[in-house]
């Protein structure tokens, strides 16, 4: 509980040293569950942690403790204002776009001014027809799978998962079609963390201003022309934030789990039947990745309103908590094997929980992009398999991200349906 006495060794981030677990390297992409059973063993739920540059904070890889943090946004809001280590954060430090800074958006505010954005952007996408989108899915997956199904192979992520969601997000957020290979590969850059995440984040902050003004003199039938028709003492900024945050979230993290519910069905027999279009196995093979192999691994994060304590460990007021979204979805106090997430349990923390919590909208959203696309593309190529041996395939180099860089495939090529992607 927050309010017993911390544990004798506890200590504040700072002074942590040797004993803090550095939050980057190859172990983290090649085998995370691993990796968190370690953590779990040397440190227990909540984790003292290093990121890039020295800068600590702790990692909660508890699933109780993981649920009590984001079920308490008075003691631990999404406020970075409160950090305690901006004073040891420079200009340039790569993580700084996934961080933020105090914004007005409705991911980096916290309190009224968050709920103040999460009751305009609800319902925006709630003003989505999820009949439509399922249309507009079916269409633009055709299309994708057209432009390569009579070569006989191709490299799933690129021909695939990753152009489906920007251009699904492309027909509701209000994009052009044309700009949305240039966006994947700014935000993959943003998400990655590396050296070029400053200048990716810029460039997708200006990409969204201008779309914003763009809207405001030609409206149509999209999320940012309803968020400007309904966003009254709301600023072209504040909107053009919100639009931010929405595509952001909605992109890479919508492809991963495409790319990871492919190599799960292409790689595990138990999926077998999906491939023959076997639709209750799709819906399986996704939830499972939710629980063991979610696209956003661990989440910045939540910061300490006040000296508290955690799991024994002293929380300083200030300190930031890493949500380990992945290391509470497997928590051996909850997590016993298959069977703790068959028949549909979707009680994992893929979303995350409590007020900043991914809205119920975008989550279906995100479910009918990636379901849509996944029964096109096996209707469309019932014999897909995987071009080459399951080991040699490459995760991403995130901690806090888990995707492929590439799947590639071959099948028995097919006619197109018609039509250009």
């Amino acid at each position: 509980m927050t309010t017993a006495e911390p544990a004798p060794d506890s200590k504040c981030p700072v002074a942590h040293g040797d004993s803090a677990v550095p939050l980057s390297g190859p172990r983290f992409h090649t085998d995370p569950h691993q990796v968190y059973r370690e953590m779990r063993r040397d440190h227990g739920p909540v984790v003292p942690v290093e990121l890039p540059g020295g800068v600590p904070a702790w990692l909660v890889i508890g699933y109780r403790e993981l649920h009590q943090v984001t079920g308490d946004a008075e003691l631990f809001p999404r406020d970075v204002s409160l950090w305690n280590q901006w004073p040891n954060i420079p200009e340039d430090w790569p993580l700084l776009p996934m961080v933020g800074r105090p914004m007005p958006s409705i991911y980096f505010t916290a309190g009224e001014a968050h709920r103040r954005h999460a009751e305009l952007v609800g319902p925006a996408l709630e003003s989505v027809d999820p009949f439509e989108l399922r249309r507009a899915c079916e269409e633009l997956s055709d299309r994708l799978v057209d432009s390569f199904c009579g070569s006989g192979e191709a490299e799933l992520l690129a021909d695939f998962a990753k152009p489906l969601p920007v251009l699904a997000l492309a027909r509701i957020i209000g994009f052009p079609d044309a700009e949305g290979a240039r966006l994947a590969e700014v935000l993959g850059e943003l998400a990655d963390g590396g050296a070029g995440a400053q200048a990716a984040y810029l460039e997708f902050v200006d990409h969204m201003h201008r779309l914003v003004k763009a809207k405001r003199a030609e409206p149509g039938a999209d999320i940012i022309s309803w968020l400007l028709a309904h966003g009254a003492g709301f600023t072209e900024e504040e909107l053009a934030f919100d639009a931010k945050d929405v595509t952001a979230a909605g992109f890479l993290t919508t492809a991963d789990w495409i790319g990871n519910s492919i190599r799960l069905m292409l790689t595990d027999d138990r999926f077998a039947a999906a491939l023959g279009g076997g639709r209750h196995s799709v819906g399986q093979a996704m939830n499972e990745v939710l629980w063991e192999d979610t696209p956003t691994q661990i989440l910045a994060g939540r910061w300490a309103a006040r000296d508290t304590v955690l799991s024994g460990r002293r929380i300083r007021a200030g300190d930031m908590l890493l949500l380990g979204l992945a290391g509470a979805n497997a928590d051996p106090l909850i997590h016993h094997g298959p069977s703790s997430y068959e028949n549909g349990n979707s009680a994992h923390f893929a979303y995350s929980f409590g007020e900043y919590r991914c809205p119920f909208a975008a989550q279906e959203i995100a479910e009918i992009i990636a379901r849509t696309g996944i029964e096109v593309l096996l209707d469309r190529l019932p014999d897909l398999d995987l071009a080459v041996p399951v080991k040699t395939l490459v995760r991403r180099p995130s901690a806090f991200l888990r995707g492929m860089t590439a799947i590639p495939v071959r099948f028995t090529p097919v006619p197109a349906l018609g039509g250009q992607p």
